[in-house]
């Protein structure tokens, strides 16, 4: 048996239905347990990236906007041009539908995650504070918990890896720009693209969460401005077609008739439900634990305020951008074709801008991705920290570095599985920990009522 099978078999047995109780049924316990009121808040939420409620007197490095930014720039990315290319692929329509179910819950889940953040914030071993699952499972439920939050720190090291990004970055430019051009792939050009990445990322990472911070709070609006003009001009050329695409969705999500991958426990339609679930949290990462390590950084005293901006990550990111690169995939019928992962997207966008459309999704596909690129190298070494301490930190950056040829090599089932598996392994002490701690956020936020 290859590595790459059993990084698949591994994948597909974490990914099971009791992770699926863990991340949908633990979700679904913190919606009604908060009584649906981060929903309530949710223009209040904007008001607050805003900057309406800040306290320049707060601890923390970054901005409310900052720390969204960051987290979205991790979020907002390949997961939602190649990865719901991905799911559609192999669940077909009927797998939008449940990435949209996670993507509600998701809601709850970083409301809560990202407030526990705040309030359990620790210092690392230079006196710097610092937040994230790690240190509020160590300072929230205490020292007898700390292998729990060293294994989240080992995971976290390398489910921050940008193999996956790397990878559809490779895969666009050899799709968009070398094969019309007539030059062959091999694993020569692959390696020369690694290269340049690793040169652009190595620039930026280096400068710190600040630096990062600065370029993701100016490249993720414009990415996302410029990818949901294309989509919308593509579904407004299509727009006979999208009423009955979104039945499609509605249908098909309790039915499975597209569904080609192999059937888990509850058959076809469990296997369907398993793959929409853990496509949408690897695009949204509710309840993996990496977003709470940005927000844990944001200036600011008040858990409940940094849980309402967090919140919004998840419906900026799943209830909006993947909804609609699904709907532009499926209205151009480039979902019927042979291609998958972000070639899938670039076939839709071909089919509605002949001459310039696979252009326009390669300059956001590179936004994409290398905005994904600086905030994932942060996360590694905030979990590197934990477990050797701050002055060790920066050698995770040489791991990372590494990786980046790892992902511009290798095959995409490969990056996308192992990736997958350590989402998976993330999420058990964060959601445990967090279903946990959860009365300890509702007292907090009904104190926020209070004064709100």
């Amino acid at each position: 048996m290859g590595i790459e099978k059993i990084i698949s078999e591994i994948s597909s047995f974490v990914w099971g239905y009791p992770l699926l109780f863990i991340l949908i049924g633990g979700g679904s316990y913190l919606l009604i347990k908060s009584r649906f009121i981060p929903f309530k808040y949710f223009f209040h939420s904007i008001d607050i990236v805003r900057g309406k409620f800040n306290d320049k007197n707060s601890d923390g490095e970054i901005t409310h906007f900052q720390a969204l930014t960051t987290a979205l720039s991790a979020t907002v990315g390949m997961g939602n041009i190649a990865g719901v290319a991905v799911a559609i692929s192999i669940g077909g329509p009927g797998a939008i539908f449940w990435m949209w179910i996670s993507g509600i819950i998701g809601m709850s889940t970083k409301f809560f995650t990202s407030s526990l953040a705040i309030m359990y914030r620790g210092k690392d071993s230079s006196g710097n504070i610092q937040g994230g699952p790690m240190y509020f499972i160590v300072n929230g439920l205490g020292k007898k918990w700390l292998p729990m939050a060293i294994f989240f720190s080992f995971c976290g090291m390398i489910g921050a890896l940008p193999v996956f990004n790397v990878n559809q970055l490779t895969q666009a430019i050899n799709d968009i720009v070398l094969i019309p051009g007539g030059i062959e792939i091999s694993l020569f050009t692959n390696s020369i693209i690694g290269l340049v990445l690793i040169l652009l990322t190595s620039v930026v990472i280096l400068g710190g969460l600040k630096r990062i911070s600065r370029v993701s709070a100016k490249l993720v609006p414009i990415m996302v401005g410029i990818y949901i003009i294309m989509v919308l001009l593509i579904l407004l050329i299509n727009f006979d077609k999208l009423p009955d695409y979104i039945y499609l969705i509605f249908y098909d999500a309790f039915h499975a008739d597209y569904y080609k991958g192999e059937s888990a426990i509850g058959g076809i339609l469990g296997a369907l439900i398993i793959l929409g679930i853990r496509r949408g949290a690897f695009s949204n990462e509710a309840g993996i634990g990496m977003a709470p390590m940005a927000h844990g950084a944001a200036k600011t005293n008040n858990p409940i305020k940094e849980g309402l901006v967090a919140m919004l990550g998840p419906a900026i990111d799943t209830l909006l951008i993947c909804t609609m690169t699904a709907l532009a995939i499926l209205v151009t019928d480039a979902w019927k074709s042979d291609a998958d992962g972000v070639s899938l997207t670039a076939t839709a966008f071909d089919s509605s801008f002949p001459v310039f459309g696979n252009y326009i999704l390669l300059i956001c596909v590179s936004v994409f991705s290398i905005s994904s690129l600086f905030s994932y190298s942060y996360y590694g070494t905030k979990c590197l920290s934990f477990i050797a301490g701050d002055e060790n930190k920066k050698k995770y950056n040489y791991i990372y570095i590494v990786s980046i040829m790892l992902g511009a090599t290798a095959s995409l089932s490969m990056m996308i599985n192992l990736i997958d598996t350590f989402f998976a392994l993330m999420a058990i002490p964060t959601m445990v920990a967090t279903l946990i701690l959860a009365p300890k956020v509702i007292t907090e936020l009904k104190k926020y009522e209070i004064k709100k």
